[in-house]
């Protein structure tokens, strides 16, 4: 139902179109977040604007979209609540420099690395967000003042206006691709219920979007070492989470466009976004996925896009803010449910009985953490499990030469590392019955990790032993040979050619 209509080529007109289209979106979502974070809206959409504008400029990925994140709100919810503001703005000037400094160090290039399981829990971990974030749409305040789901009438109407949206959207390009669907499709709604009068949620009854220019001010924080420790910790976690979130964005639009991005530059403009931010009123943010899915579904692929939109976003703020209130909910929800059936990899879904168990696990792991913590931890813990995955699996691979001297002595050439996980493969490559009475056993391109493989060393002595063959062990190094209780006299210790490594025991702990 979602498909990129447009070519992968820049187009100043679908740039335009795409980029207003972009900023009506833009509008209750960077509310939503600022409700999140505990601050004023505008505090939300002026970080739209400024962060939206900065990244679209300087950034390293062209028609991504970025601006206030609900990732990153819910790490300054108790920020704001002990400290006030301020330190928020403190905070998130702190944060841009650190996401500088990442740009500076090169650190951008290891979203690289990121393997593709993580990459689709992550992809199915925000759709499920997005989605889940629509639902308090649907939600009204009752007589007592608390929150209730609708019923009844406004709900049917609520309801067939997001279906006419999707509707719009999913059959207007079989017409024409001139015009982004998605805006036609919102413009249509709200004439469609302003012409005959349909009471539905409308912006406006979420909050008030007028406003001034965004103003040059100090975080009103002490200058002192105190304050540096109260925002270090929350710097640290927003920057992370800014970083991870925008440079998998970045990868996801690199694949849909069939162009690449840089990630170093990106982790720059995204640090001075933030920096200027904190300095102009804002809350910060990062790169947005679904308003970047939408760019993208619309046309835009340039920096006219990003750059529309945030301009857009301003003149709402100063000068539109009636007519965009006037937007009836249900059209900006109908386009989300488009971006999230399209963010949403549903290829995934059919691969999980085809793909490795360790893989469908990893993609099941991250898309659960996605949703139930946030975006940072999830991508670390689906590259940690994946590297362990990825440890583990070659590890059994551990390989044993075997072969015969001159001297008629058997000898055995082990390679890779011996830990808990490759015993049981290492001492299957042995044939104690089939060996020679002399049998040399060369550990040089071989480590031994941990107190399960001196074990393991000690069992091939002792069913070498018990059939009276002697045993050369050689290249290991000084501590195998304290830690070996069976095999320590049939190491034999080169002091030059040795290894010299610390293996994982209590014992020399």
């Amino acid at each position: 139902m979602f498909e990129l209509h447009a070519s992968k080529v820049s187009n100043l007109k679908n740039d335009v179109l795409s980029g207003l289209t972009v900023a009506l979106a833009l509008v209750p979502e960077a509310v939503a977040f600022a409700f999140v974070a505990g601050v004023e809206p505008l505090v939300g959409l002026y970080a739209a604007f400024i962060v939206g504008l900065i990244t679209a400029i300087f950034g390293g990925r062209p028609g991504m979209i970025s601006g206030a994140t609900g990732a990153m709100a819910v790490v300054m919810v108790s920020l704001v609540a002990i400290h006030g503001v301020e330190y928020l703005f403190a905070t998130v000037v702190l944060t841009g420099v650190i996401q500088i400094l990442a740009g500076i160090f090169k650190l951008g290039k290891f979203i690289r690395l990121v393997p593709h399981p993580v990459m689709l829990g992550f992809v199915n971990g925000l759709a499920i967000v997005i989605f889940l974030a629509q639902l308090g749409q649907f939600k009204v305040t009752n007589a007592a003042g608390e929150l209730e789901w609708m019923q009844g009438t406004p709900l049917f109407t609520m309801a067939g206006l997001i279906l006419l949206t999707m509707a719009i959207i999913h059959f207007f390009p079989k017409l024409t691709k001139a015009v982004p669907s998605t805006l036609v499709a919102i413009v249509g709604v709200s004439l469609l219920v302003f012409g005959i009068g349909l009471d539905t949620k409308l912006v406006g009854d979420v909050a008030s979007i007028a406003g001034g220019l965004p103003t040059f001010s100090i975080p009103q924080v002490p200058f002192s070492f105190e304050t540096f420790k109260i925002i270090l910790p929350f710097a640290l976690v927003l920057a992370a989470i800014g970083l991870i979130e925008s440079l998998l964005t970045l990868t996801l639009i690199d694949e849909l466009t069939g162009t690449r991005g840089r990630s170093n530059k990106e982790c720059i403009a995204q640090g001075a976004a933030n920096t200027v931010t904190g300095f102009f009123g804002g809350m910060g943010g990062c790169a947005m996925i679904g308003q970047s899915m939408i760019n993208v579904n619309s046309g835009g692929r340039g920096r006219a896009s990003g750059i529309t939109a945030a301009l857009a976003l301003l003149g709402f703020i100063l000068f539109a803010s009636g007519l965009i209130e006037a937007i009836p909910l249900a059209a900006l929800v109908g386009v989300m449910f488009i971006v999230v059936i399209g963010t949403f990899e549903w290829s995934s879904l059919r691969i999980l009985g085809k793909v490795p168990k360790a893989d469908a696990f990893v993609i099941i792991l991250v898309s659960g953490v996605t949703v139930y913590s946030d975006l940072a931890v999830a991508v670390i813990v689906g590259v940690i499990v994946s590297a362990l995955v990825f440890a583990w699996e070659h590890a059994k691979h551990i390989l044993v030469h075997r072969s015969v001297n001159e001297d008629g002595s058997t000898v055995y050439e082990v390679n890779g590392p011996i830990f808990f996980g490759s015993i049981a493969n290492f001492l299957e490559q042995f044939t104690p019955e089939d060996d020679s009475d002399d049998v040399i056993v060369e550990f040089k391109n071989a480590r031994v990790v941990d107190h399960s493989a001196i074990e393991a060393i000690d069992t091939l002595a002792e069913r070498y032993l018990s059939r009276n063959k002697n045993m050369h062990l050689k290249h290991l190094n000084k501590e195998c040979k304290e830690l070996l209780h069976k095999a320590d006299k049939l190491v034999e210790l080169n002091i030059i050619e040795d290894p010299d490594y610390h293996i994982v025991s209590d014992k020399l702990a």
